[in-house]
């Protein structure tokens, strides 16, 4: 018990003097989760409109895809990823593994079918709701797509958090990819599995508490973005 009280000392020592070392690892983690929910949104928020609105061949399929790959265990993520970087992969000629760039690319693979599906339904639900305004004004599902993503835009940013709280919580995907590499690919919930095992509990706890808050602050975000949509409704 001692050992554990001595650990959360040391652990908020370490967060209130703001130690370098884990200010380094932090910012790393979050500027990785950004960049990769940003990638997934420039793919998952046009896709998943597209596929609520649009008409084409196998189009339930896309849809029933998109919702099963919300669960995509990123340990296979890191796997596919990896064989596509790797040397003898068709990427491999780039360099990218074992790079913050890999893990990006793992992260986005993850977050994309979570926005994609959330965005989705959302553009379903308001395509029902407002389809006979918009035909009446001469908008198609086509040019509906920006005017109804526009309008879910506070439900879509509660997508977003919900992808950058995947993202940044990712610890599988990211480790296979990144290699867990000190000062260049090491992040928070890598460093947390590494000190943890080296018997650092001063810095694996310190990292932890930090992403619990950051979760806190995501969840919370979500939760008053979500009161917003339903009193504008």
């Amino acid at each position: 018990m001692h050992t554990i009280l001595a650990a959360f000392q040391s652990a908020l020592t370490l967060i209130i003097r703001l130690d370098a070392g884990l200010l380094e690892i932090v910012l790393l983690s979050v500027r990785i989760s950004l960049t990769g929910v940003a990638g997934a949104a420039i793919i998952g928020l046009p896709l998943g409109a597209a596929v609520a609105l649009l008409h084409f061949p196998g189009r339930r399929t896309v849809a029933i895809v998109l919702s099963a790959l919300m669960g995509l265990p990123p340990v296979v993520v890191g796997l596919v990823v990896y064989l596509l970087l790797s040397r003898s992969g068709p990427f491999g000629v780039f360099g990218l593994l074992f790079t913050p760039t890999a893990m990006i690319l793992a992260q986005v693979t993850i977050v994309t079918p979570i926005i994609a599906a959330l965005t989705r339904q959302l553009v379903e639900d308001l395509w029902h709701e407002y389809r006979e305004q918009l035909q009446s004004l001469g908008c198609g599902p086509l040019r509906a797509i920006p005017a109804l993503l526009w309008d879910g835009r506070f439900s879509l940013v509660t997508a977003l958090l919900a992808g950058f709280g995947r993202a940044s919580a990712e610890v599988g995907a990211v480790m296979i990819v990144g290699g867990n590499i000190d000062h260049v690919t090491r992040v928070m919930t890598t460093a947390i599995a590494l000190e943890t095992s080296k018997g650092d509990l001063a810095l694996a706890l310190g990292l932890g508490i930090i992403l619990i808050a950051l979760s806190l602050f995501v969840n919370g975000l979500a939760f008053v973005l979500r009161d917003m949509t339903d009193r504008r409704r």
